[in-house]
């Protein structure tokens, strides 16, 4: 199992490496959320994600809650086929959260 983890790259960009599926999100991935304070906006990086199932949208749905709370402007880039396809499934795929995929 690739353990999950979320670096910062520079200021307001982030990557996530890992697999983002049941196994490995755990309670702290889902409270850490420290990353999200004191910016404008902010871009997760997904290019090194190994393998996600419905617990990384779900993650990427709580970071979306979490970064409207603090009225953080939050984008993916580079989400991995797998997670699209979930997310296309709702629509979700057309929000401006994915606005910056490529």
């Amino acid at each position: 199992m690739a353990v999950l983890t979320l670096s910062e790259l520079a200021p307001g960009h982030y990557a996530v490496t890992g697999n983002l599926t049941f196994a490995s999100i755990d309670r702290q991935s889902l409270k850490s959320f420290k990353f999200l304070k004191g910016m404008d906006s902010i871009c997760i990086d997904l290019a090194q994600v190994a393998t996600t199932d419905s617990a990384g949208l779900a993650l990427m749905i709580e970071w979306i809650k979490q970064s409207r709370a603090s009225r953080v402007r939050l984008t993916f880039k580079n989400v991995p086929a797998q997670l699209l396809a979930l997310a296309k499934l709702s629509g979700f795929d057309e929000t401006e959260y994915f606005a910056n995929r490529g």
